[in-house]
């Protein structure tokens, strides 16, 4: 089995590089594979995604395609609606994400992190928001995880 790992824009791939040379000499109908990726991706638009096509059988033409979870940074980016993070997070802010926000990353996120539950996932979502200069509700990232650790924020 042959796999090809590339990172793609969600619902813009194409039959350029870097998908049409690795796929190109394996046989395959490139134009539907990038269709195939692009509708698999469309959620993502905006955001690079880990795209891995697997070629199950090259006489047959049979492929999979296991799409990834983006990164953190650029899930947090999307829901808050910004370009990039603070360049400077000691003195501006990128951004002021709600509680909920951090939430509905951590779960999109959740089978890719390390944690086991909601309540680690949260807090690895806000591991990232520090990294970003995104405050949560109007304050740092590192107090609002001190707050869940404490039980004082009840994650569920």
């Amino acid at each position: 089995m042959v796999a090809v790992k590339t990172m793609v824009e969600g619902g813009k791939a194409t039959t350029g590089p870097p998908l049409g040379p690795a796929l190109g000499p394996l046989g395959l109908n490139l134009g539907q594979v990038v269709k195939d990726i692009n509708e698999k991706t469309k959620n993502f638009a905006g955001m690079q995604v880990p795209v891995t096509v697997n070629v199950i059988d090259p006489a047959t033409k049979k492929y999979e395609i296991i799409v990834g979870v983006p990164p953190t940074s650029a899930l947090l980016k999307k829901e808050l609606g910004i370009e990039k993070g603070a360049s400077k997070k000691k003195e501006k802010t990128a951004g002021n994400a709600t509680l909920e926000q951090i939430k509905k990353v951590a779960e999109s996120k959740k089978s890719a992190l390390l944690s086991y539950d909601m309540k680690g996932a949260v807090l690895e979502v806000l591991g990232s928001a520090v990294s970003l200069g995104i405050t949560v509700e109007g304050k740092d990232p590192k107090e609002i995880q001190r707050m869940i650790k404490n039980g004082e924020i009840n994650i569920g």
